[in-house]
């Protein structure tokens, strides 16, 4: 039908608010149901499992359950700022993850910006399977490939070193080393998959802006400051905002690939704690508590750091 009027389009617009739900239904009954399929997915394994958060307010015994255990309270998490491993995870956390915030999500930027201004087709594409494929590997794989790399006892690089008369390197044997080293291996993890979304938004810069630049005489230095990374800015604050929810987090599977005897100083964290505290040693009160305590700080962090962007004049994410 064709819609010749003002009077008209309101009509059908007023016609389409009086159906009911059931009239859509009826009509696109297949697209709601494949949307009730990852919906109920979402229902059960995210919102469902929330109900367990309860036991951070009580004295948990799994033969009493969640329902018949005793409440109490906020007892739990007083209990948990008290402990010294607490302070101890809280600083190594913030630590590591505010490092491979400076680190990891700036390399894929400047990984990015650099494959754009590759002209040859073959070597970007041959480069860019490259640095994809370490994000397919588990942290299990990517440990094991590190110890037989960099350990000290009997590591290819160690042993490259010695042979051309150096000192064998604790890179994983000693602190301040497994520091450097537990950067260096997630920034090499990470930046190839980063670079996939920097190189998506800069593909969907305008080619004119390029030519017209082109015009007025700029460089290519010129041209990637002032158009290119102007054009993905939003991008890159809106992967920001999201990284920064994760500053309390961290990754479990990766400290616990990495981690040895020989290197205590960096490798408890939270993630690491709730692991201890709950799987090793069975008090899921107190792991429940620091879980539900990293994810409130990181809510918080979320929504300050969309806040300051859009006072920035950014778009934000809520």
């Amino acid at each position: 039908m064709k819609i010749e009027s003002a009077s008209q389009v309101n009509q059908v617009a007023r016609l389409g608010k009086n159906q009911g739900f059931g009239h859509f239904f009826k009509r696109d009954w297949q697209l709601y149901l494949l949307v009730m399929i990852p919906l109920a997915f979402v229902i059960v394994f995210k919102y469902l499992p929330m109900t367990g958060l309860v036991i951070a307010f009580k004295d948990y015994k799994i033969a009493r359950g969640f329902w018949g255990s005793e409440w109490a309270g906020f007892e739990v998490f007083r209990d948990i700022f008290s402990k010294p491993d607490f302070v101890r995870a809280v600083r190594n956390t913030l630590m590591l993850n505010i490092l491979d915030l400076v680190f990891s999500f700036t390399m894929p930027i400047v990984l990015a910006l650099m494959l754009n201004e590759v002209k040859s087709v073959r070597f970007k594409r041959v480069n860019q399977t490259m640095l994809y494929l370490p994000h397919f590997l588990s942290w299990v794989i990517i440990g094991a490939i590190a110890y037989q790399l960099l350990s000290q006892g009997s590591g290819v690089i160690n042993n490259l070193i010695e042979l051309m008369g150096g000192n064998r390197v604790p890179f994983l044997q000693e602190d301040t080393h497994w520091l450097v080293s537990y950067l260096a291996i997630g920034v090499w993890q990470s930046m190839g998959w980063g670079t996939i979304i920097y190189l998506a938004a800069i593909s969907g810069i305008n080619p004119e802006m390029y030519e017209a630049a082109t015009v007025d005489g700029a460089g290519r230095w010129r041209k990637v400051w002032n158009i290119t990374v102007p054009s993905i800015r939003a991008t890159i604050v809106t992967l920001l905002i999201m990284n920064l929810g994760k500053v309390m987090e961290g990754s479990f599977e990766r400290i616990f690939a990495l981690q040895n005897k020989a290197t205590t100083e960096y490798t408890t964290t939270i993630p690491v704690l709730v692991y201890r505290w709950g799987i090793e040693s069975g008090n899921f009160s107190r792991a429940t508590a620091l879980g539900l305590f990293q994810s409130v700080i990181g809510i918080i962090l979320v929504i300050t750091a969309d806040r300051v962007a859009k006072k920035l004049g950014e778009d934000g994410i809520l």
